[in-house]
């Protein structure tokens, strides 16, 4: 899973034409389970890019294909994102900065996997996915919630303390 998220993070600045412009819009990718990005919207608020985001694959692809990846969303992660995300199905939401607590607990009453600070260096995991998650994908979400410290190396597939 983290060298998953470690390759959308690489990938996301090449698709977001719009920010590379402004300098000051929001990006929701789409992402394959190995960090493929395969499609992005962007926007200047980040509700509005994940709306356009699952818009976009809801027409595009269909709703029962919103199992078969996951959203990398150049911000912080509100509980409104998580929300959104879970009543589509989605089973996990990575974002570049921090989760807020009622995004957490959301995360974790629906049983989905909710990353933060996913940069270079790695990403904490606030909560994990379901079971199913993880037998319908092949990635193991089921690993346990780490304290804020922890962080997921992309070269271990483990939780390292820093």
């Amino acid at each position: 899973m983290a060298a998953a998220v470690a390759r959308a993070v690489r990938e996301l600045p090449g698709f977001q034409r719009l920010m590379h412009q402004t300098g000051g819009v929001h990006a929701a990718a789409w992402c394959a389970f190995d960090g493929a990005v395969r499609t992005v919207r962007e926007d200047v608020g980040r509700h509005n890019a994940l709306d356009k985001l699952i818009g976009h694959l809801a027409l595009e692809v269909g709703v029962n294909a919103l199992r078969d990846g996951f959203v990398l969303m150049s911000s912080r992660a509100s509980y409104e994102l998580v929300r959104k995300a879970a009543r589509m199905g989605i089973p996990m939401l990575a974002a570049i900065s921090a989760p807020s607590t009622l995004a957490i607990d959301l995360a974790q009453q629906a049983g989905m996997a909710l990353l933060g600070f996913c940069r270079q260096g790695g990403c904490v995991q606030y909560a994990a996915g379901q079971a199913e998650a993880r037998s319908s994908t092949g990635i193991d979400f089921d690993v346990g919630v780490p304290a804020p410290s922890a962080t997921l190396s992309s070269g271990t597939s483990g939780l390292v303390s820093g």
